[in-house]
């Protein structure tokens, strides 16, 4: 059997799997957590994630250093709290002025992350980017 005829037969068994929705979960690893923050958050929060973005200055309050979650909650990071300020439409999400976006709706709508589970695991991704920057004790 050749190659393109074998490649044939396994993506034929594959997709009913796939259209009858059996693999369901989406991997916050398809994402890049850091991509997307210097896509969408360096703007505001600098490329270091420090505050100090180009646009950080003409917003009405002052974007926080991102690197610093750990250190301002006891050393511990913030996970679930960081994961609800970025998707912000969540109850106990915290968007106190107009300056942050909703990312859980912007990356709604976007092509790479439709549905519920794609976004949220685009959010992970960032949460996870995030932690990872984090100033060391």
């Amino acid at each position: 059997m050749g190659v393109l005829k074998s490649l044939a037969i396994s993506i034929a068994v594959a997709l009913p799997t796939v259209a009858a929705g059996q693999n369901t979960t989406v991997s916050s690893s398809r994402f890049s957590g850091a991509a997307d923050f210097q896509a969408y958050c360096a703007s505001c929060h600098g490329p270091a994630a420090k505050g100090d973005g180009v646009i950080a200055t003409s917003l009405v309050k002052r974007p926080p250093d991102l690197t610093r979650l750990a250190k301002r909650h006891g050393d511990e990071f913030p996970q679930e709290r960081v994961f609800k300020m970025i998707e912000g439409r969540s109850p106990g999400a915290s968007h106190r002025v107009p300056d942050m976006p909703v990312w859980g709706d912007v990356f709604a709508k976007a092509a790479e992350s439709t549905g519920p589970e794609a976004t949220a695991a685009r959010i992970t991704a960032l949460v996870k980017y995030l932690e990872m920057i984090q100033e060391k004790p």
